[in-house]
């Protein structure tokens, strides 16, 4: 088998984990994980680990750049910030006049782009005292979630005709674009809720190399050793390497995260124990 990362192109409809248990049975194998779920109503670059010591590295790509294709429409607002509803009409005050382009792009210029303050969506899977907010929700009990900095690089406008709008939204992890879609139509005193959304890349993986999961075969896993060729790194003598294998300390001195390769293969995630001495943190 090949240990590495899948990028698979999620459609609408299913969760992130019946992508994984799908890829599961066609290759086979069960130990397989991702990089970032993909809410069921949204589609595009799911990137999955394959095999055991895909996982162990998992870690070191969780904050990872990713951009989206959002589209959003004005005039009502949706309880869960998306199409999943339910949703509501908002009746325009007098005297609000309908944003055009140049109001939404100095909108989105001035308020959402940088490192902002968002609030997660009560439908969402941020935990609250132990429980996901989402599932509170369903149950009728109070959902307050706490406003978080995200930063948002890039939101540009593709295509307007009110109401509906269509942004390309480059960000770093953890921001929510159903957030992003109710917040903009506040501010904008429309309201404004998400209804597509289609994530296009994550870090330095598009959306152009993506595979359907129907199509899923061995030869699309990216080895490990591509994965983690850019990562920093050490390589290891054999003596090394069978002293890191056994948990001991070694010579030399490392950055966070450092990769320790034997054999042009990686072998383990390095760590500083003390000045002039690594150790090994996983084992891969």
């Amino acid at each position: 088998m090949r240990h590495g990362f899948l990028l698979i192109n999620k459609p609408e409809g299913p969760t992130s984990h019946d992508i994984v248990s799908m890829v599961r049975r066609m290759l086979p194998e069960k130990k397989i994980g991702h990089l970032g779920t993909l809410d069921p109503a949204a589609g595009g670059l799911l990137v999955l680990a394959v095999g055991a010591k895909a996982l162990k590295v998992v870690e070191l790509f969780s904050d990872l750049s990713k951009e989206y294709e959002a589209d959003i429409r004005f005039g009502a607002v949706s309880a869960t910030y998306d199409r999943e509803g339910p949703i509501e009409e908002v009746s325009i005050k007098p005297g609000v006049v309908l944003p055009d382009d140049n109001a939404v792009l100095q909108m989105l210029r001035t308020r959402f782009v940088g490192t902002i303050e968002q609030v997660p969506p009560a439908a969402s899977a941020v935990k609250i005292g132990g429980e996901r907010a989402y599932r509170k929700m369903r149950q009728g009990k109070p959902v307050d979630l706490p406003a978080r900095e995200v930063h948002i690089d890039d939101c540009s406008l593709l295509s307007y005709a009110y109401p509906d709008l269509k942004l390309s939204v480059a960000c770093g992890s953890g921001t929510y674009i159903r957030s992003l879609a109710h917040d903009l139509g506040q501010a904008l005193h429309v309201g404004g809720y998400l209804t597509a959304l289609k994530r296009t890349r994550v870090g330095d993986w598009s959306l152009d190399d993506a595979v359907q999961p129907d199509d899923v075969q061995w030869g699309h896993v990216i080895p490990l050793k591509e994965i983690l060729k850019n990562m920093p790194s050490v390589t290891l003598s054999s003596d090394q390497w069978k002293a890191v294998s056994h948990g001991q300390c070694i010579d030399g001195t490392c950055t966070s995260n450092t990769i320790a390769w034997h054999e042009h293969l990686p072998v383990a995630i390095l760590e500083q124990k003390e000045p002039g001495l690594m150790k090994a943190r996983k084992v891969l």
